[in-house]
Formats: C-alpha cells, sequence, structure tokens
C-alpha cells in the first residue's frame, strides 16, 4: 500500500536567513524481503513547491522509541529521471515507529525527518502525539 506522508524539517544545518528549505513526500513498499522497504521520495523546495533534482541525498532511520538500540545506518538514494524523485532501499531492524532521516547536499543542505510506522503489511504516517498519555 503506498502512502504519501508529509514531512518534518528540522534545522540541518541551522538555516540561515533565505537559505533553501526542503520537504518531503515519503512512500514505502515492502520490498518482498521481512522488514526490507522500498521507498520513494519526492524532494521540493518548501516555498516554492518545485521539485528539488540533484542533490546527494542520503537515508538513514531510527527508533525513537528506543534511543540508541535500534538505528539504520545512512545509506545513498538513487536519483530517478522523475525531477525532484529518489529511491532507497530501508533494511530495518524491526517493525514499530521510526524517524526517517532524509540529509540534503549539494546546492540545498537540509535534513528532513520523517515519521512513519512500518508494518508487515503497510507504511503509514505517525500522527504527532497530544502529549497526554493514558496510563
Amino acid at each position: 500500500m503506498l502512502v504519501a506522508v508529509a514531512a518534518l524539517t528540522a534545522g540541518y544545518p541551522q538555516a540561515a536567513h533565505g537559505q533553501v528549505r526542503a520537504k518531503a513526500a515519503v512512500t514505502c513498499v515492502s520490498a518482498g524481503q521481512v522488514l526490507e522497504y522500498d521507498c520513494t521520495i519526492r524532494l521540493a523546495n518548501a516555498r516554492s513547491g518545485e521539485p528539488l533534482s540533484g542533490l546527494t541525498v542520503s537515508v538513514g532511520a531510527d527508533m525513537p522509541s528506543m534511543p540508541g538500540m535500534h538505528n539504520v545506518r545512512a545509506v545513498k538514494a538513487t536519483e530517478q529521471a522523475e525531477k525532484g524523485a529518489y529511491k532507497v532501499r530501508l533494511e530495518l531492524e524491526m517493525h514499530g515507529d521510526w524517524a526517517v532521516q532524509i540529509d540534503l547536499r549539494g546546492a540545498v543542505r537540509d535534513r528532513v525527518i520523517s515519521m512513519l510506522r512500518f508494518e508487515e503489511a503497510d507504511v503509514t504516517d505517525v500522527k504527532p502525539s497530544s502529549g497526554r498519555r493514558g496510563h
């Protein structure tokens, strides 16, 4: 199942006034192997919406619920013919919520974080919590 995910941007490096910021839409599907997912990342200028091409894009992930325990070393994404589209295969350690870190280098330097829930059958976006927990 394809899922479009709106991404949050984080300061990487600290944004200078007027610096181009990126936004990302991420879709992931099972690659046919347990815990392997093929992801397409569509990058655009956060202000203008213009696709961002010609960048070096690295993608890694970590599991916020278990800091330092589960993380995926960054791998280089492959730029596609579609302007602003990049593909990458993620090999996770377990199902659950992952912070997917997309690092951009080149004419634009930025880091975009996308929170995704990887399950056996599908990948969905993770809604921000309200800060309240039912204990």
